[in-house]
């Protein structure tokens, strides 16, 4: 009887560990490692690589006067991609999966350094995806709020909340 029991518990050990991957959670594991490839297109300086991740019709600073169309935010973007004006990092702390299963929502802290006089700054982002027809998902919207001044523990506490694997992968 116990040889069964162990038995039954192994069996059921092995069904669980072997049981399919949950598409909504892959999707959000996408999403969340595009994200971090997003913002190493800037780390890398990459304007081509951060245009790709933009979908053509994107819209960035929504809550303002909004910039359209991959081109504009691009050229936008150009000092903060090439590093010029600021040193921008960021990465995602939660990315949740829209009901369509085409549409996803990443949001997460975004630090700001001034690369003349050194001072950090830490805001949040928020930034709608869209998987393409392709497969490929691209961000739509982006905004975030306006950043405020960091002292050195609270960017070491950004530096420490990276993630670079999804958390439910």
């Amino acid at each position: 009887m116990v040889q069964s029991s162990l038995l039954s518990l192994a069996l059921l050990a092995v069904s669980v560990q072997a049981a399919p991957p949950d598409p909504r959670q892959q999707a959000e594991c996408a999403v969340w490692q595009r994200e971090l490839s997003f913002a190493q297109s800037v780390a890398d300086h990459d304007a081509r690589a951060f245009a790709e991740h933009l979908h053509a019709d994107a819209a960035f600073g929504v809550s303002r006067k909004a910039t359209v169309g991959r081109d504009a935010i691009t050229a936008e973007w150009a000092g903060l991609i090439d590093g010029s004006a600021l040193k921008l990092s960021w990465y995602p702390a939660v990315v949740t999966l829209g009901g369509d299963g085409r549409t996803a929502y990443s949001s997460g802290p975004a630090l700001y350094e001034d690369p003349k006089t050194g001072e950090a700054r830490l805001g949040r982002f928020g930034s709608v995806w869209q998987r393409g027809d392709d497969g490929v998902w691209r961000v739509l919207f982006d905004d975030g709020i306006p950043p405020q001044k960091a002292d050195a523990a609270a960017v070491q506490r950004f530096h420490e909340g990276r993630r670079p694997q999804c958390p439910t992968a």
